[in-house]
């Protein structure tokens, strides 16, 4: 039994690589975000010819400024939905890992018993436990990408509306930063469950 929590706990580090690579996607779609926010506001200023002072008199010059907004905005719609792909593929990652978990007690002579599956050995977790967590770690995983795909959608409406706004891509962006399906303290109780040893 021993064993195959050490099995389990060497998914649990594989997990912990793609948290990894999460948490960098997380950073580069922050600024990418960031980009886009500035952009819709400036949106805002652009599409109004007040704000173009003794430039009016230049011809086209709202088409053409507003026209470039809108392709640095693209662009960067763009760069976003590449990054979304690169969290979908973390989670298909842990998805992954999770379903290899699963074999590790349903395959062949190992298949474990409901009663084997809630022993706990020592300090360290039982494989229920770990294939409890695993679980979660997916479901929260999966769940953010969802909320994130959902605020980068909003995006282009919010572009589009050309004014107000600020009050939304402010509610959109603490959504990303805050990752509400993903709770810190609850992903780090865990890990503390899974690797024991490790806690000082």
């Amino acid at each position: 039994m021993e064993a195959v929590v050490k099995k389990y706990q060497q998914k649990y580090r594989k997990v912990k690589d793609e948290m990894g690579s999460w948490e960098e996607l997380q950073a580069r779609l922050l600024s990418q975000f960031s980009n886009a926010s500035s952009i819709v506001q400036r949106l805002q200023v652009i599409h109004k010819s007040r704000n173009y002072g003794g430039l009016k008199c230049v011809e086209g010059i709202e088409g053409a400024v507003l026209a470039k907004q809108m392709e640095s905005l693209q662009t960067i719609l763009l760069s976003m939905n590449k990054t979304l792909e690169d969290f979908h593929g973390v989670v298909l990652s842990i998805e992954k890992i999770v379903c290899d978990s699963r074999q590790l007690v349903k395959g062949g002579s190992a298949q474990l018993a409901t009663k084997q599956l809630k022993q706990q050995i020592g300090v360290k977790p039982s494989v229920a436990d770990c294939l409890d967590g695993l679980r979660l770690l997916e479901e929260m995983h999966q769940s953010e990408y969802h909320l994130k795909l959902s605020v980068v959608s909003a995006l282009p409406e919010i572009a589009l509306k050309l004014s107000g706004g600020d009050g939304d891509l402010d509610a959109l962006r603490q959504l990303l930063v805050d990752q509400p399906n993903i709770p810190r303290e609850e992903v780090q109780l865990i890990f503390d469950m899974v690797f024991p040893e490790e806690i000082c």
